[in-house]
């Protein structure tokens, strides 16, 4: 395992499972594995079985890094402290490792105030936000923000590399986390005759050199998959580099394909 070393000091691992849609069995599997990163959120509806399956794998609860979000309802009905008590709950734990804006809904600079209040109680290990743009970030900063957000996780995968949220994380000292770093179910990333062609120099898959293109970019990721043969081999990363060439190949096959909303269009 790599680890990032985040603008506070904490150290969180480059690789984590994502939780959207799992199950408790399915988190055990990936703590089987090696996972010590879990992401989740409220509105994924398994923020209990995601803390259920912490308890029972039995690992110290300080071994782990665990990312919950606050939802856009919450964000509208200023109930951010409610909100995070009752993940809090679910989780069955009393503290988060990472608590994230899930999307910059209306009243977002306000909610962002309240989190660092919750930060500065200790009540979480860091804070951050997800789906932001630059002008998210920069009205943090015109409404007061005095904590630099950790981390924003947002839409990165070889078809759409983000490059300028990319680069702008990375001048604020803000990490860039991928969420469908492989391009979602059924993506044609996962079939690209370019990434074949690199996979097969290496001896990868191609979720490997997707994985590794992403690590090489200073982007932590949070591949979802509830397979536990697929959940090794994408946590088996760390044994080989990409030259600069093959990194070159995978940031020219980005064509701006979003397959999320826009942080700027969105109706939830």
């Amino acid at each position: 395992m790599q680890y990032l070393k985040l603008n506070n000091g904490v150290s969180m691992p480059v690789i984590g499972i994502g939780g959207w849609s799992q199950k408790k069995e399915n988190i055990i599997d990936a703590l089987n594995v090696g996972y010590r990163m879990i992401d989740t959120a409220a509105q994924y509806g398994n923020e209990s079985e995601v803390g259920g399956a912490i308890r029972d794998f039995g690992v110290g609860r300080g071994d782990i890094f665990l990312t919950t979000k606050l939802w856009t309802q919450d964000i509208r009905e200023h109930r951010v402290k409610e909100a995070f008590e009752e993940s809090l709950n679910r989780l069955g734990t009393d503290y988060v490792d990472l608590y994230l804006i899930h999307w910059p809904a209306e009243g977002f600079e306000n909610a962002y105030l309240e989190m660092e209040k919750l930060y500065k109680e200790g009540k979480v290990r860091a804070i951050g936000v997800s789906n932001f743009e630059k002008h998210h970030l920069d009205a943090l900063v015109q409404n007061g923000a005095s904590v630099v957000p950790v981390v924003n996780q947002v839409e990165i995968h070889p078809y759409f590399s983000n490059s300028e949220i990319v680069d702008e994380c990375n001048k604020r000292g803000t990490v860039p986390e991928a969420w469908c770093p492989l391009g979602g179910p059924g993506s044609s990333e996962m079939n690209d005759e370019k990434i074949q062609g690199v996979a097969e120099k290496y001896d990868k898959t191609i979720a490997q050199i997707i994985l590794r293109w992403h690590i090489q970019r200073g982007v932590a990721v949070i591949p979802k998959s509830s397979n536990p043969e697929r959940m090794k081999q994408n946590f088996d990363v760390f044994d080989f580099e990409l030259d600069s060439r093959d990194m070159d190949i995978i940031n020219e096959l980005d064509c701006g394909k979003r397959l999320g909303a826009h942080p700027d269009n969105f109706d939830f």
